[in-house]
């Protein structure tokens, strides 16, 4: 199946986008659930405050259900630096390229805020690798690693892209 061909994006966020988001991201049990917490708080922060509160979302949907999502924005006191904070794709459809679309099209939306670079910090820990390959072919390189930043055992890994 070509996924590609069956996702459309958008950038609006609507109120059901919280429940999608939770979904999603609890779907791909990579993360706690304070974690999740979070996921969700961007969604509600965008909601409430609009582009004010600094949070852009690029949502993938396959037959108007949201498949997977990015939510990225710039840094505070920085010139043209974003995060990449969040990337999730539905177990399901992992593996087909949806990620990497996710990864252009914030990429995409950064250059038209007059972002520059992307910064993307993710866990050190072993079911982390598959991540950190991905971002690597995504263009991404390690700059930084803080060790047990988020845990023992569990170091916060930095990657960076500067946009072309």
């Amino acid at each position: 199946m070509n996924t590609s061909a069956d996702i459309a994006m958008r950038h609006r966020i609507e109120p059901e986008d919280r429940d999608r988001v939770r979904q999603i991201v609890e779907s791909t049990a990579m993360f706690r659930p304070d974690e999740v917490g979070v996921a969700v708080e961007l969604v509600d922060e965008r909601l409430a405050k609009g582009e004010a509160s600094g949070y852009h979302f690029a949502f993938a949907e396959r037959a108007g259900e949201v498949a997977g999502y990015a939510c990225f924005g710039p840094i505070a006191c920085t010139i043209a630096s974003f995060d990449l904070y969040w990337i999730a794709v539905a177990p399901d459809l992992q593996g087909r390229g949806l990620g990497r679309r996710l990864v252009e099209e914030a990429e995409r939306q950064i250059r038209a805020l007059g972002g520059q670079r992307v910064y993307i910090d993710t866990s050190g820990r072993p079911q982390y690798e598959p991540t950190r390959r991905f971002y690597e072919r995504c263009g991404y390189a390690v700059q930084a690693v803080l060790p047990e930043f988020y845990a023992p055992g569990d170091d916060r890994v930095i990657f960076f892209k500067r946009l072309g």
